[in-house]
Protein backbone atom coordinates (compact mmCIF):
# COMPACT_ATOMS: atom_id res chain seq x y z
CA UNK A 1 0.00 0.00 0.00
CA UNK A 2 1.09 3.51 -0.81
CA UNK A 3 2.20 5.66 1.94
CA UNK A 4 -1.17 7.71 2.66
CA UNK A 5 -1.74 11.41 0.71
CA UNK A 6 -4.00 12.56 3.82
CA UNK A 7 -3.02 14.69 6.54
CA UNK A 8 -5.40 15.72 8.80
CA UNK A 9 -5.09 18.93 10.97
CA UNK A 10 -3.22 19.05 13.87
CA UNK A 11 -3.50 22.44 15.75
CA UNK A 12 -0.36 23.59 17.60
CA UNK A 13 -0.13 27.05 19.03
CA UNK A 14 3.24 28.66 17.15
CA UNK A 15 3.03 32.48 18.99
CA UNK A 16 0.90 34.03 21.47
CA UNK A 17 -2.44 33.92 19.11
CA UNK A 18 -0.86 32.48 15.79
CA UNK A 19 -2.33 28.68 15.86
CA UNK A 20 -1.04 26.57 13.17
CA UNK A 21 -3.36 24.09 11.61
CA UNK A 22 -1.30 22.63 8.91
CA UNK A 23 2.35 22.66 8.24
CA UNK A 24 3.56 21.23 4.47
CA UNK A 25 6.53 21.40 3.26
CA UNK A 26 8.68 19.75 0.47
CA UNK A 27 11.44 18.95 3.14
CA UNK A 28 9.33 16.67 5.12
CA UNK A 29 6.79 15.63 2.74
CA UNK A 30 6.74 13.74 -0.51
CA UNK A 31 6.67 16.55 -2.49
CA UNK A 32 9.44 18.90 -3.97
CA UNK A 33 8.13 21.89 -5.45
CA UNK A 34 4.83 22.86 -2.66
CA UNK A 35 3.98 23.59 0.61
CA UNK A 36 1.32 24.94 2.65
CA UNK A 37 0.57 26.60 5.69
CA UNK A 38 -2.82 26.89 7.17
CA UNK A 39 -2.79 29.24 10.11
CA UNK A 40 -5.11 31.00 12.84
CA UNK A 41 -4.94 33.70 14.02
CA UNK A 42 -6.57 35.25 17.17
CA UNK A 43 -7.65 38.78 17.67
CA UNK A 44 -4.65 41.44 17.64
CA UNK A 45 -2.46 38.13 16.85
CA UNK A 46 0.74 38.57 14.80
CA UNK A 47 2.52 36.67 12.13
CA UNK A 48 6.15 37.26 11.44
CA UNK A 49 8.13 35.76 8.70
CA UNK A 50 10.64 35.96 5.86
CA UNK A 51 12.29 32.90 3.67
CA UNK A 52 15.07 33.38 1.38
CA UNK A 53 14.62 29.73 -0.05
CA UNK A 54 11.24 30.13 -1.46
CA UNK A 55 7.96 32.53 -2.45
CA UNK A 56 4.88 32.36 -1.27
CA UNK A 57 1.14 33.92 -1.37
CA UNK A 58 -0.83 34.32 1.33
CA UNK A 59 -4.47 34.27 0.98
CA UNK A 60 -6.57 35.10 3.71
CA UNK A 61 -9.73 32.64 3.69
CA UNK A 62 -11.66 34.68 6.45
CA UNK A 63 -11.31 37.65 8.73
CA UNK A 64 -9.18 40.66 8.40
CA UNK A 65 -5.63 41.14 8.85
CA UNK A 66 -3.24 44.77 8.22
CA UNK A 67 -0.69 43.66 6.42
CA UNK A 68 2.75 44.60 5.89
CA UNK A 69 5.46 43.21 3.06
CA UNK A 70 8.48 43.96 2.50
CA UNK A 71 8.66 47.03 4.36
CA UNK A 72 5.66 48.42 2.41
CA UNK A 73 2.16 48.58 4.08
CA UNK A 74 -0.45 47.00 1.88
CA UNK A 75 -3.41 47.74 4.75
CA UNK A 76 -6.29 45.54 5.70
CA UNK A 77 -6.87 42.52 3.85
CA UNK A 78 -9.60 39.89 4.15
CA UNK A 79 -13.05 40.15 2.69
CA UNK A 80 -15.28 37.09 4.07
CA UNK A 81 -16.61 35.57 7.04
CA UNK A 82 -16.43 31.97 5.75
CA UNK A 83 -14.85 30.77 2.45
CA UNK A 84 -18.55 29.68 1.68
CA UNK A 85 -19.33 33.65 1.02
CA UNK A 86 -18.45 32.06 -2.37
CA UNK A 87 -16.85 35.88 -3.24
CA UNK A 88 -13.03 36.19 -4.24
CA UNK A 89 -10.49 37.32 -1.34
CA UNK A 90 -7.33 38.93 -0.81
CA UNK A 91 -3.45 37.62 -1.28
CA UNK A 92 -0.41 39.18 -1.33
CA UNK A 93 2.55 37.36 -3.11
CA UNK A 94 5.86 37.57 -0.63
CA UNK A 95 8.62 37.08 -3.21
CA UNK A 96 12.06 35.43 -1.72
CA UNK A 97 13.74 37.39 1.18
CA UNK A 98 10.58 39.64 1.34
CA UNK A 99 9.58 39.89 5.07
CA UNK A 100 5.86 39.22 5.77
CA UNK A 101 3.51 40.54 9.04
CA UNK A 102 0.05 40.07 9.24
CA UNK A 103 -1.89 41.19 12.34
CA UNK A 104 -5.48 40.19 12.66
CA UNK A 105 -7.98 42.92 13.37
CA UNK A 106 -10.40 40.02 13.99
CA UNK A 107 -10.42 36.19 14.00
CA UNK A 108 -8.27 35.12 10.52
CA UNK A 109 -7.85 32.14 8.83
CA UNK A 110 -4.66 32.71 6.42
CA UNK A 111 -3.69 30.14 4.34
CA UNK A 112 0.25 30.85 3.01
CA UNK A 113 1.42 28.40 -0.11
CA UNK A 114 5.08 27.67 -1.58
CA UNK A 115 7.58 27.20 -3.84
CA UNK A 116 10.94 26.77 -3.55
CA UNK A 117 12.82 29.58 -5.89
CA UNK A 118 15.87 31.96 -5.83
CA UNK A 119 14.49 33.86 -8.12
CA UNK A 120 13.15 37.47 -6.89
CA UNK A 121 9.84 39.16 -7.84
CA UNK A 122 8.37 41.77 -7.05
CA UNK A 123 6.07 42.33 -3.80
CA UNK A 124 2.26 41.70 -5.36
CA UNK A 125 -1.22 42.76 -3.96
CA UNK A 126 -3.89 40.49 -5.62
CA UNK A 127 -6.93 42.10 -4.60
CA UNK A 128 -10.42 39.51 -4.54
CA UNK A 129 -11.26 42.36 -7.64
CA UNK A 130 -8.24 41.12 -9.36
CA UNK A 131 -9.40 37.16 -9.01
CA UNK A 132 -10.30 35.83 -12.83
CA UNK A 133 -13.74 33.99 -11.88
CA UNK A 134 -14.26 31.15 -13.98
CA UNK A 135 -17.13 28.55 -14.51
CA UNK A 136 -15.89 25.09 -15.68
CA UNK A 137 -17.44 21.84 -16.57
CA UNK A 138 -21.07 21.04 -17.54
CA UNK A 139 -24.21 18.48 -16.21
CA UNK A 140 -22.67 17.31 -12.70
CA UNK A 141 -19.20 18.46 -13.15
CA UNK A 142 -20.01 22.07 -12.93
CA UNK A 143 -17.80 24.39 -10.47
CA UNK A 144 -16.70 27.63 -10.04
CA UNK A 145 -12.97 28.70 -9.95
CA UNK A 146 -11.12 31.87 -8.78
CA UNK A 147 -7.52 32.74 -10.15
CA UNK A 148 -5.33 33.81 -7.19
CA UNK A 149 -1.81 33.02 -9.36
CA UNK A 150 -2.71 31.33 -12.61
CA UNK A 151 -0.59 30.42 -15.49
CA UNK A 152 -1.01 33.49 -17.75
CA UNK A 153 0.27 35.76 -15.20
CA UNK A 154 3.57 37.02 -14.63
CA UNK A 155 3.97 37.34 -10.72
CA UNK A 156 5.60 34.33 -9.69
CA UNK A 157 8.39 32.32 -10.36
CA UNK A 158 6.65 28.92 -10.16
CA UNK A 159 3.58 28.62 -7.93
CA UNK A 160 0.32 28.37 -8.85
CA UNK A 161 -2.87 29.25 -6.48
CA UNK A 162 -6.41 28.83 -7.40
CA UNK A 163 -10.07 28.77 -5.09
CA UNK A 164 -12.74 26.05 -6.58
CA UNK A 165 -16.12 25.59 -5.16
CA UNK A 166 -18.42 22.44 -5.94
CA UNK A 167 -21.84 22.01 -5.03
CA UNK A 168 -23.48 18.88 -4.08
CA UNK A 169 -23.99 15.81 -6.12
CA UNK A 170 -21.22 17.38 -8.37
CA UNK A 171 -17.63 16.65 -9.23
CA UNK A 172 -14.76 18.21 -9.97
CA UNK A 173 -10.86 18.25 -11.10
CA UNK A 174 -13.01 15.87 -13.05
CA UNK A 175 -12.90 13.80 -15.80
CA UNK A 176 -10.13 12.83 -13.46
CA UNK A 177 -7.13 14.39 -15.26
CA UNK A 178 -3.14 14.27 -14.22
CA UNK A 179 0.16 16.89 -14.75
CA UNK A 180 2.94 14.52 -13.59
CA UNK A 181 5.22 14.34 -17.15
CA UNK A 182 7.04 16.89 -18.38
CA UNK A 183 6.18 17.04 -22.16
CA UNK A 184 5.37 20.33 -23.24
CA UNK A 185 3.05 21.52 -25.18
CA UNK A 186 0.72 18.70 -23.84
CA UNK A 187 1.24 18.17 -20.21
CA UNK A 188 3.69 19.44 -17.32
CA UNK A 189 4.63 18.42 -14.14
CA UNK A 190 3.14 19.79 -11.36
CA UNK A 191 3.02 18.54 -8.06
CA UNK A 192 -0.34 19.78 -6.31
CA UNK A 193 -1.62 20.28 -2.66
CA UNK A 194 -5.48 20.50 -1.57
CA UNK A 195 -6.69 22.40 1.59
CA UNK A 196 -10.11 21.35 1.72
CA UNK A 197 -13.63 22.94 3.68
CA UNK A 198 -16.98 21.40 3.87
CA UNK A 199 -20.35 23.04 4.18
CA UNK A 200 -21.72 22.31 6.86
CA UNK A 201 -18.47 21.52 8.00
CA UNK A 202 -20.29 18.04 9.21
CA UNK A 203 -20.30 16.77 6.08
CA UNK A 204 -17.80 15.14 3.92
CA UNK A 205 -16.28 15.01 0.75
CA UNK A 206 -14.41 11.90 -1.50
CA UNK A 207 -11.25 12.00 -3.56
CA UNK A 208 -9.22 9.60 -5.53
CA UNK A 209 -5.79 9.85 -6.42
CA UNK A 210 -4.35 7.36 -8.85
CA UNK A 211 -2.09 6.63 -11.22
CA UNK A 212 -1.38 4.52 -14.58
CA UNK A 213 0.56 2.34 -13.42
CA UNK A 214 -1.20 1.79 -10.26
CA UNK A 215 1.37 2.35 -8.10
CA UNK A 216 -0.98 5.03 -6.12
CA UNK A 217 -4.51 4.19 -5.81
CA UNK A 218 -5.85 5.82 -2.92
CA UNK A 219 -9.02 7.31 -2.13
CA UNK A 220 -10.00 8.92 1.06
CA UNK A 221 -13.37 10.20 3.03
CA UNK A 222 -12.15 14.30 3.29
CA UNK A 223 -13.31 15.87 6.48
CA UNK A 224 -13.42 19.57 7.20
CA UNK A 225 -9.70 21.21 7.06
CA UNK A 226 -8.24 18.27 5.60
CA UNK A 227 -5.68 18.85 3.47
CA UNK A 228 -4.75 15.92 0.29
CA UNK A 229 -0.99 15.90 -1.33
CA UNK A 230 -1.05 14.67 -5.26
CA UNK A 231 2.75 14.29 -5.84
CA UNK A 232 1.48 12.50 -9.17
CA UNK A 233 -1.52 10.90 -10.41
CA UNK A 234 -5.29 11.83 -11.33
CA UNK A 235 -6.96 13.34 -8.00
CA UNK A 236 -10.93 13.77 -9.22
CA UNK A 237 -12.87 14.97 -5.99
CA UNK A 238 -16.75 13.94 -5.65
CA UNK A 239 -19.12 15.92 -3.28
CA UNK A 240 -22.81 14.45 -1.95
CA UNK A 241 -26.07 15.52 -1.70
CA UNK A 242 -26.75 18.37 0.45
CA UNK A 243 -23.01 19.20 1.44
CA UNK A 244 -20.88 21.97 -0.22
CA UNK A 245 -17.01 21.88 -1.15
CA UNK A 246 -14.27 24.57 -1.15
CA UNK A 247 -10.70 24.01 -1.88
CA UNK A 248 -7.72 25.54 -1.91
CA UNK A 249 -5.57 24.09 -4.74
CA UNK A 250 -1.20 24.98 -4.54
CA UNK A 251 0.23 24.20 -7.76
CA UNK A 252 4.03 24.19 -8.55
CA UNK A 253 6.43 22.42 -11.03
CA UNK A 254 9.83 22.77 -12.45
CA UNK A 255 8.27 25.08 -15.37
CA UNK A 256 4.94 27.57 -14.20
CA UNK A 257 2.69 26.33 -16.96
CA UNK A 258 -0.06 24.20 -16.22
CA UNK A 259 -1.25 21.51 -18.86
CA UNK A 260 -3.25 18.58 -18.34
CA UNK A 261 -4.11 14.90 -19.25
CA UNK A 262 -7.25 13.98 -18.94
CA UNK A 263 -7.93 9.79 -17.91
CA UNK A 264 -8.55 8.31 -21.57
CA UNK A 265 -11.08 5.50 -19.78
CA UNK A 266 -13.26 8.78 -18.90
CA UNK A 267 -12.46 11.39 -21.30
CA UNK A 268 -15.64 10.64 -23.20
CA UNK A 269 -17.26 12.51 -21.19
CA UNK A 270 -16.16 15.85 -22.85
CA UNK A 271 -18.32 14.71 -25.82
CA UNK A 272 -21.88 14.53 -24.42
CA UNK A 273 -24.04 16.51 -26.28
Amino acid sequence: MAETLLRRPVPREETSGVTVVHDISWQTEPLMYTGLRIVKLAPGARLQEAWDDRESCAVVLTGKVETKCGGESLGALGRRRSVFDRRPTDSVYVPVGAPLELVATEEAWVAIAWAPTEEVRPVRLISAEENVVEHRGRYQNQRIVHNILADTDRVAHRLLVVEVFTEGGHWSSYPPHKHDEERLPDESFLEEIYYHEIDPPQGFVMQRIYTDDGVIDESYALHNQDVVLVPRGYHPVGVPDGYSSYYLNVMAGPVRVWRFHNDPAHEWILTRP
